[in-house]
């Protein structure tokens, strides 16, 4: 039995091993074969001599993750100990510098994509279940394109799925009527920009909310566009709202295809706008998945669990 000892440099111990060792207890589960000790910011493997390279080889990953993100969760460490994150391009994948200096940056093989669809295509669909980052990421993108001077305007928008009369009846401007379907696009960009220059922006309309029924005879042009809930759009809802697209336009429209709230018998117009915009080149599709949640590590086994309820109960009809 070989005997390795490794020592955690260049990061506080504590960011490796998570609160209350949650993480180093984690990654010692994917090593059943190894004894695994630790001891300040000493960590002790034993046992065969190709495990404890195995172990040193996602060690030295998590580390390196660390040193470019601010924090990693468990399933960051989950995606490093099964070689989904390539550490050797942890660079490319920053987007932005957000609040403090913290870097913004895809996660995922997926996040990556999308962030490689928006930079290549003028119009991108995220589609994927709660957690997974679509919006964060897209979200990221917008304030990257405006910081670069590539667009001048942000504008996020969201169905609104209460709209009309009970929409009507809340206290308000529109602004406030519609703060709370923006609220999660607002938790994004103050991650991303100090709060004194996001209420600057959107006191100069720099960055603009909309309900989606107000994209209507509008052309959006010089801006990164971003429909977010997008299932909640019926298909002339989304027709409407594809035929915005200025000369100069990004648009990311992302979706839950499993989270639909519309009344009962009225249709999205998410999936049939997929099935007939696919294969037109300067549109791109990024399908994410389970293995992208970068919540708590739960969401991933609520999401699982759901799907195979689903299938079971699609078995059964």
């Amino acid at each position: 039995m070989a005997e390795r000892k490794y020592l955690i440099e260049e990061i506080e111990p504590s960011r490796f091993f998570g609160p209350y060792n949650s993480h180093f207890k984690t990654f010692k589960a994917k090593y059943p074969l190894l004894k695994i000790s630790s001891r300040g910011n000493n960590i002790t493997v034993k046992g065969e001599e190709k495990d404890i390279e195995e172990f040193i080889k996602a060690t030295n990953s998590i580390v390196k993750f660390l040193k470019i993100n601010q924090s990693v969760s468990l399933g960051d460490i989950e995606r490093v100990v099964q070689g989904e994150e390539n550490s050797k391009e942890s660079s490319k994948k920053i987007i932005i510098h957000g609040q403090s200096g913290r870097i913004i940056s895809a996660r995922t093989k997926n996040q990556q994509e999308l962030v490689d669809k928006v930079d290549k295509d003028d119009l991108v669909f995220a589609i994927g279940p709660a957690g997974t980052g679509k919006t964060y990421t897209a979200v990221a993108l917008a304030v990257r394109a405006l910081k670069n001077k590539e667009v001048k305007r942000i504008i996020l928008c969201r169905p609104a799925v209460e709209a009309g009369e009970s929409l009507g009846f809340l206290p308000g401007d529109l602004k406030e009527k519609i703060d709370p379907y923006l609220r999660p696009l607002y938790d994004a960009l103050l991650d991303m920009l100090p709060p004194e220059k996001f209420r600057s922006y959107l006191e100069k309309g720099i960055i603009e909310v909309a309900p989606m029924a107000f994209m209507r005879g509008r052309t959006l042009n010089n801006c990164f566009t971003i429909l977010d809930e997008a299932q909640n759009a019926t298909e002339t809802q989304l027709k409407m709202f594809l035929t915005r697209m200025g000369p100069i336009s990004k648009v990311v429209i992302t979706g839950d295809l499993s989270q639909i709230d519309l009344p009962p018998r009225v249709k999205s117009g998410l999936s049939p706008a997929i099935n007939m915009l696919k294969g037109i080149k300067g549109i791109g599709i990024v399908k994410l998945n389970e293995h992208d949640v970068v919540r708590h590590r739960l969401v991933k086994d609520i999401i699982k669990a759901y799907n195979k309820r689903k299938k079971h109960k699609t078995d059964d009809d």
